[in-house]
């Protein structure tokens, strides 16, 4: 049973303020004893952009930003605005539209800098980056992680978190060393989908109860996530905006309080800087 005064942060979901159920997932979640969350834009073409250039993402930016301000009027807590560019994009770009590689990283990288220029004006609190999680070949593998170091450059110089797309891995401290070698630390690195071990950035753990169990076992810094993703062609895929409450109150029945503890409130503000208990405001 979760208390009042337990904050439940779900740190990566989307909503589709236009298509689908948007801000009735938010109603959903808050139902259950949900009270903070992190809104990661949209793919842009979901949203129905083509992007041409860096700037053809701000309407996808704006769009996410004003779904986060009614979202902040349905819950106890508050929630904030992840902005980036989703790594599919490249296949889409260069398989669909004829762009090659480079010049597909070089237009997803000046999304990224509109992106972090909503972080520096405090509209947004952290970015979205990656690479394809699926094989691509070498070319598009390089273009994307250029792209991703482009986010870190960005992060380090924002002081801001990084979300990462990226493929399944427990292991991914080359990519923790490139933020470093940025100057972003490692902390400040999240892999959302993530598995209940990871070596190298902070998981963004699925909310499935075995992946659970991992993380709270192991004791380290750990976020926790349904990557909803408010698709009306697709209803039952991923998780739905009531499991991270659900699964908090199955953590506190199976006495990890302490993992609650660490995912709610104490690893939102390592990565984040964001304070879960002050910003908690229950009926």
């Amino acid at each position: 049973m979760i208390d009042d005064e337990t904050p439940v942060l779900d740190n990566h979901l989307h909503l589709d303020p236009d298509n689908n159920r948007g801000i009735d997932a938010v109603r959903d979640f808050a139902r259950v004893g949900g009270t903070h969350l992190l809104v990661v834009n949209k793919p842009s073409w979901h949203l129905g952009v083509e992007a041409e250039t860096g700037e053809d993402f701000r309407a996808v930016f704006e769009r996410t930003i004003e779904i986060v301000e009614e979202a902040n009027g349905v819950l106890e807590g508050r929630a904030w605005p992840v902005l980036g560019v989703h790594p599919g994009l490249i296949s889409r770009l260069v398989d669909d539209r004829g762009f090659s590689p480079e010049e597909a990283g070089e237009l997803m990288q000046a999304g990224i800098d509109v992106a972090a220029e909503y972080v520096a004006s405090g509209e947004a609190l952290a970015l979205k980056s990656g690479r394809p999680h699926y094989d691509v070949d070498d070319a598009v593998w390089e273009a994307s992680n250029a792209v991703m170091r482009r986010a870190f450059e960005h992060g380090a110089d924002l002081e801001c978190a990084v979300q990462l797309h990226t493929e399944a891995s427990e292991d991914m401290t080359d990519v923790a060393e490139w933020a470093e070698d940025a100057g972003l630390p490692a902390h400040k690195v999240v892999k959302h989908y993530a598995s209940g071990r990871l070596e190298g950035p902070i998981p963004s753990v699925m909310s499935e109860t075995d992946r659970l169990e991992t993380a709270a076992e192991r004791g380290e810094p750990f976020l926790m996530e349904t990557d909803y993703i408010d698709d009306p062609d697709r209803p039952g895929a991923v998780l739905g905006p009531k499991t991270v409450p659900r699964r908090v109150g199955w953590l506190l029945e199976n006495d990890y309080a302490d993992a609650v503890r660490n995912a709610h409130v104490e690893t939102p503000k390592l990565v984040y800087g964001i304070d879960t208990e002050e910003t908690l405001e229950r009926a």
